[in-house]
């Protein structure tokens, strides 16, 4: 049913037409088994041409309607998919970070992967399994018409077969839901391959428990709720085709004893049950993938709802504003909470004022609070407690895109896009040679059409590859997290004495956090973290 209502949700008049299209498309082929019945049992000349007028017309029939029911439920499928993953794109980018940190990339990647991916190979076999269905209640029709008393035993032996199969389903509907659980901690085992793979090449030991205890136990459990649910499906299958002839074997050997019925209206019935067996069993078979996937769709309406009560005020943002006084954190806290903890890290309150054409470092130890201050003023994390004003807007759900615009920001754990996304000047491709010359990278990587030549490069070059984005964003804040880290010693002296100053001559403000102390009586002011409190805010008396 979740099927379906996804389905209708999408356009219900799409669906309409498909289904009143496949009902006549079923209904014309119940017709003509009436009409093969008629003629097998024997008829006029006279009436044989009539017969075969009124197949030739019920075959073109079977063949526009059920063409047009398929195209149109291919193409309602296929937008209702594409409709799907762009939901949930959105839905992710619109959500909270630190919602989104919660939930984890593991159940975030199998859900856009394969639970809608699971949607998707059911929603392919709609068409088909409707076609079916209105093929099988076009033959009811047909069997009516023949007798009443007939449809009335056969309706009984639906009932029974549906009843003895309803706990075979139900029992796999579980097993499946299951394995779905099991999926996620799957997801999250096979990123520890690949984020972890010289750690694990490194360390037998490690590897073995990992692979055996990790890894194996996860995947056993996975395989054993996948094939204990597909085997029931299985045995459904094959209970529902038994009882499929014992129908055929009950009008051929008992219903003759039970009513008068001549051998022609016995051979309508059979050669009708016969016909029916192809699409009975197609609807049967292609039940556990009609399960599966509803078992996806809950899954997937599970994480909308979700990501829609931690949903972000979507709005098109306003030039940001590159001339401004003063940027103020009075009061600000936030909650990082971490995984198997009741309790998280607070940060703060934090009290703060930041100002044009300034150098600040944010230094501090491991898990000081770095890195969260620096999603808060950047605003990716929202304040719990006390307020951002930038000069007198006070930042707020309405303009907390804006806010963001301001910064340009090269993060520690960052991400490098092989296109220069979001940047519109016709003289982009020059200002970024002459950005990678700087950068000495211009003779490994090149630029053309805002696409650059490559990648694949050591993690530093990366990062400047990084900074050579933020560069051309030309925001008016600037924050590089442990930029430095990745650097050679010689690049490291550049960034802090070359590039650091000339953005700040640029008129920018710039913050860095740095445990690079060598280099810190270079700047403006020092900003001290302390489990999460400021220690102390110092001038330095900076270039």
């Amino acid at each position: 049913m979740n099927l379906i209502y996804f389905l209708l949700r999408s356009s219900w008049g799409m669906v309409a037409i498909a289904i009143f299209t496949g009902f006549l498309s079923g209904g014309s082929s119940a017709g003509l088994i009436a009409l093969i019945s008629t003629a097998a049992n024997g008829s006029s000349t006279s009436s044989l041409a009539s017969i075969g007028w009124g197949f030739l017309g019920l075959v073109i029939v079977v063949l526009i309607t059920s063409i047009i029911s398929q195209v149109m439920l291919i193409r309602l499928s296929q937008n209702a998919i594409l409709q799907l993953r762009m939901r949930l794109s959105h839905q992710i980018l619109a959500s909270e970070l630190s919602h989104l940190e919660q939930l984890g990339n593991p159940r975030l990647l199998a859900t856009l992967t394969e639970d809608v991916q699971a949607v998707a190979n059911s929603v392919y076999i709609m068409p088909f399994l409707c076609i079916d269905l209105a093929m099988v209640l076009g033959c009811l029709v047909y069997i009516t018409w023949l007798s009443w008393l007939v449809l009335l035993i056969l309706i009984g032996l639906i009932v029974v077969g549906i009843g003895s199969c309803q706990w075979l389903l139900n029992r796999g509907g579980k097993f499946l839901s299951l394995a779905r659980e099991d999926q996620d901690i799957l997801f999250q085992h096979f990123g520890t391959i690949t984020a972890g793979v010289k750690e694990l090449k490194l360390n037998y030991q490690r590897r073995q428990i990992f692979l055996s205890k990790s890894l194996q136990s996860t995947a056993n459990k996975f395989r054993r709720h996948n094939v204990d649910g597909l085997t029931l499906f299985a045995t459904t299958t094959s209970w529902g085709k038994l009882l499929f002839f014992f129908a055929i074997g009950f009008l051929l050997f008992t219903l003759p004893k039970l009513i008068i019925i001549s051998p022609q209206t016995l051979s309508g019935y059979i050669l009708t049950f016969t016909y029916l067996m192809l699409p009975l069993d197609n609807i049967v078979s292609n039940l556990p993938q009609i399960i599966k996937a509803n078992v996806a769709l809950q899954k997937i309406e599970s994480l909308g709802l979700s990501l829609a009560n931690k949903a972000e005020i979507s709005t098109v943002p306003p030039s940001f504003k590159s001339s401004w006084q003063q940027l103020q954190f009075k009061g600000v806290t936030h909650t990082y909470y971490r995984e198997a903890e009741d309790s998280g890290f607070i940060l703060g309150p934090i009290d703060l004022k930041l100002h044009p054409q300034e150098l600040v470092f944010i230094v501090g130890g491991n898990g000081s609070g770095k890195s969260t201050l620096a999603k808060l003023i950047t605003g990716l994390y929202i304040p719990e407690t006390g307020e951002i004003w930038l000069d007198d807007q006070l930042i707020n759900q309405q303009n907390r895109e804006w806010y963001r615009q301001h910064f340009a920001v090269v993060f520690s754990e960052f991400y490098l896009f092989a296109e220069l996304l979001g940047l519109e000047n016709p003289d982009l491709d020059i200002r970024a040679r002459n950005y990678l010359k700087q950068l000495q990278l211009d003779h490994k990587v090149k630029i053309e059409n805002g696409k650059l030549s490559t990648t694949a490069l050591s993690q530093g070059q990366r990062k400047r590859l990084a900074l050579l984005t933020a560069y051309l964003e030309d925001r008016p804040i600037y924050l590089f997290d442990e930029w430095a880290a990745d650097q050679d010693p010689v690049f490291k002296e550049i960034f802090y004495t070359q590039l650091l100053p000339e953005l700040k001559h640029r008129g920018k403000t710039v913050l860095v956090i740095s445990h690079d102390d060598r280099y810190f009586h270079l700047a403006d002011r020092i900003v001290k973290l302390e489990y999460g409190k400021i220690e102390y805010d110092k001038g330095m008396g900076g270039n």
